[in-house]
């Protein structure tokens, strides 16, 4: 029976474990994605202090990066808790695993004391001789047979709960260093966040006293996103009614094939890649409050992807370039139709492709545009479905 209950026990415990095990692997994941990030947000920093890029680019590298440390430093506290459950758990287990192997040589010790009080090692064959018929002899061998079993089993058991409770007690040792590593990892996390928030009083000290030119920097931001959000509808109109017979419609005429290839992309939801080979996103989707003035609400039609100089923009889908413009300063954006769905790469300074032209997943797209006065490289991505805006963040994977 005790035998019984031990595995019983190890049996739960295991399955605890072994979800316990999973949540710290998910959580470890997530923390390894969010110190890329962090690391992708110092590289481009390096470079802007280098280059003498825009404080207001600066102070919003550093608002993100400050938001990914709190993020980490979540992570690990609850990487912390569940290591603090494991250990609880492998104390508890350790202990009552030292009571059942008390037991069992106690149990063990005592049998053995019995066998030789009645000198049944000594005495097999006079056991057996001594039966009355051969009926009660073959129960006298078989009652040996069982007994030797179970003195087996028995030493067994200790020997199994003897490896199982080495094995706690080196988890245990193990799951303590792990715990001290992360309360290390917290200590220069929250270290590093104070860092930043002293950088970041310094650059709105700096913003605060040149107040009328960052004003006039985001006028003429607000400015340039209308400006391009009433070209792209333009455009899309356009487009559309090339597409079409009919001149009222607002939807592109799907051929079969663009009609599969638009199921296709719509099966994709999520998992697109991102238009860039490496970057962080700088602003997101939607109605944003900007952190220089809290009172100022700005809107993003796409998302803004901050990325190195020389970043090449590359194609999330398989599909066909629809058009390519240029607006005055030179600036191009390349327009690529899958189906009825379309995505746009604005602010490059080069293309490698051409209208009309059909392209595959990953296909570079063009060279991204640096500003020369800002030292800031960025791409404008949008997604659309006919003349209908969708947030880019909910179709490509962790944008």
């Amino acid at each position: 029976m005790k035998g019984k209950l031990l595995f019983i026990f190890l049996l739960s415990f295991s399955s605890l474990v072994a979800q316990r095990t999973e949540d710290q692997k998910n959580l470890e994941r997530r923390k390894q994605e969010l110190n890329r990030e962090i690391q992708n947000i110092n590289a481009l920093l390096l470079k802007e202090q280098k280059q003498e890029g825009s404080v207001l680019e600066e102070l919003r590298a550093l608002g993100q990066q400050s938001t990914a440390i709190r993020r980490v430093i979540q992570i690990t506290n609850q990487q912390i808790q569940i290591l603090e459950e494991q250990i609880e758990n492998n104390e508890t287990q350790a202990a009552e695993l030292k009571e059942t192997l008390r037991i069992l040589k106690e149990d063990y010790a005592l049998m053995i004391r019995k066998s030789y009080q009645k000198n049944l090692e000594k005495n097999r064959l006079m056991f057996l001789l001594s039966a009355k018929s051969f009926k009660e002899a073959y129960k006298r061998w078989d009652y040996m047979i069982q007994y030797a079993d179970f003195r087996k089993s028995q030493g067994e058991k200790i020997e199994q709960s003897q490896v199982e409770l080495e094995r706690v007690n080196q988890e245990l040792l193990g799951q303590l260093k792990e715990k001290q590593s992360l309360l290390d990892e917290n200590t220069y996390a929250r270290a590093n966040l104070l860092s930043q928030r002293k950088r970041q009083e310094s650059i709105l000290t700096t913003i605060r006293q040149n107040e009328s030119k960052y004003q006039k920097e985001i006028e003429a931001k607000i400015a340039e996103q209308r400006r391009i959000d009433q070209e792209i509808r333009s455009l899309i109109e356009r487009e559309i009614k090339k597409s079409s017979s009919s001149r009222n419609t607002a939807t592109f005429e799907l051929t079969p094939e663009a009609r599969i290839i638009a199921g296709n992309f719509a099966a994709n939801k999520g998992n697109h890649i991102w238009p860039v080979e490496k970057g962080i996103k700088s602003e997101g989707f939607g109605q944003y409050t900007d952190k220089l003035y809290p009172g100022l609400k700005l809107n993003n039609n796409g998302v803004t992807i901050a990325t190195e100089q020389g970043a090449v923009a590359r194609s999330i889908y398989e599909g066909q370039v629809m058009t390519i413009m240029t607006n005055r300063q030179g600036i191009k954006g390349v327009y690529v139709r899958h189906g009825d769905y379309i995505t746009m790469y604005y602010n490059l300074e080069s293309v490698y492709v051409k209208e009309g032209q059909k392209i595959e997943a990953k296909t570079s797209l063009g060279v991204i545009h640096t500003d020369k006065i800002e030292n800031v490289t960025k791409l404008k991505f949008y997604v659309y479905k006919n003349k209908e805006r969708l947030n880019p963040e909910t179709w490509v994977n962790k944008l």
